[in-house]
């Protein structure tokens, strides 16, 4: 039995809440913004690391509030060079994140979850077979960035240069949350990491899909499409049934038109489902309406599902189409399936 500590999370409160507490303890102003600073941009895990404040502030913090950090619990080495860590959560709960280093590129990612488990149910997903037990709070995301740049880093001597948010969940269901983690990543008193470096990925919910828009969020969306006709779509993705393929595009082109950040199409390839000629021609249509990138993925078998990882060959003649009819293409070859760290495979295995 996991014991929680019921003290309330320090980084749940804001500069100025902050302050306040230092206010009632008759401590200067400043001292909110040297904790804050601690917090989010030394990613101070521990009240004794904050050591310009006294001994005996940084007890009387320690007894009123915590910091809930999350530790790591497990890592996995892929022979490609990919690393997947599991992190326990304050309360016993488990979730993973992704390293996906590209050296050539100067690419290091970070594929960072938002949820502990899902509630999308798609049928091609590990992560889909689990429950949604809850959202993951804005600094458990957070402390994903920080750690896995910590392994970037200590095993390739370089830190990270993109952040997605396309491990377990969907982050446009813990809305709120990711935002705020996007805001203590980007931020010149955060981390400040640039925000086009960042990239969210959805299912497909158009009403929070405009939110982003009305927000004014200056990270990048890609869509998980993984079929271009509504029959198709709703066969693999049940969440298509509330957000069809004419819904989606409309959300698409306004987040567009408010914003003009990057839009991608992330596309995992089926044999002989999704992956015929006819399949790449509907999506070429749906690359008309605003300009968007097409990610073609392989495919990563999961135990209990019924589809096969399409040939290369049909995946070479499919981005080949899409390229010929003035579609920008990259097929991005599976990373990390020998731990279970591809697209798809997250799940908490042992």
């Amino acid at each position: 039995m996991i014991s929680v500590n019921t003290k309330k999370d320090i980084r749940q409160l804001s500069q100025a809440e902050l302050e306040e507490v230092f206010k009632e303890l008759g401590e200067p102003k400043f001292r909110a913004r040297q904790v804050y600073e601690w917090l989010w941009k030394k990613s101070a895990f521990s009240f004794d690391a904050m050591t310009n404040l006294s001994k005996q502030l940084r007890q009387h913090l320690s007894e009123h509030f915590a910091i809930n950090a999350i530790a790591i619990d497990k890592v996995q080495h892929s022979l490609d060079g990919t690393i997947k860590s599991r992190f326990r959560l304050y309360d016993g709960h488990l979730i993973e994140s992704v390293l996906i280093p590209v050296p050539d590129e100067n690419r290091f990612t970070a594929c960072v979850s938002s949820q502990v488990g899902c509630s999308l149910s798609c049928t091609f997903c590990a992560t889909g077979r689990m429950k949604r037990i809850r959202n993951l709070d804005a600094a458990e995301i957070y402390d994903q960035v920080v750690l896995v740049n910590q392994q970037s880093i200590e095993v390739f001597g370089h830190p990270l240069t993109n952040i997605v948010y396309m491990g377990m969940g969907e982050p446009l269901l813990a809305y709120s949350n990711v935002l705020k983690s996007i805001e203590h990543l980007t931020s010149p008193e955060g981390l400040n990491m640039s925000p086009r470096r960042i990239t969210v990925s959805t299912a497909g919910i158009a009403k929070m899909i405009r939110k982003l828009a009305d927000d004014q969020s200056k990270v990048n969306l890609a869509l998980s499409l993984h079929a271009a006709d509504d029959e198709k779509r709703n066969q693999i993705m049940p969440i298509n049934e509330q957000n069809n393929l004419e819904v989606l595009m409309d959300a698409l082109e306004y987040f567009y038109r408010q914003t003009k950040n990057r839009l991608s199409f992330e596309y995992i390839a089926f044999q002989n489902f999704n992956d015929s000629l006819a399949d790449a021609a509907n999506l070429a249509r749906l690359c008309k309406r605003f300009p968007v990138r097409v990610n073609i993925i392989e495919y990563n078998p999961i135990d209990g599902a019924p589809f096969l990882k399409s040939s290369e060959n049909r995946i070479d003649d499919f981005a080949s189409y899409l390229r010929n009819h003035g579609v920008m293409v990259t097929v991005r070859r599976s990373r990390g399936k020998d731990i279970d760290a591809a697209c798809g495979q997250l799940a908490n295995k042992e």
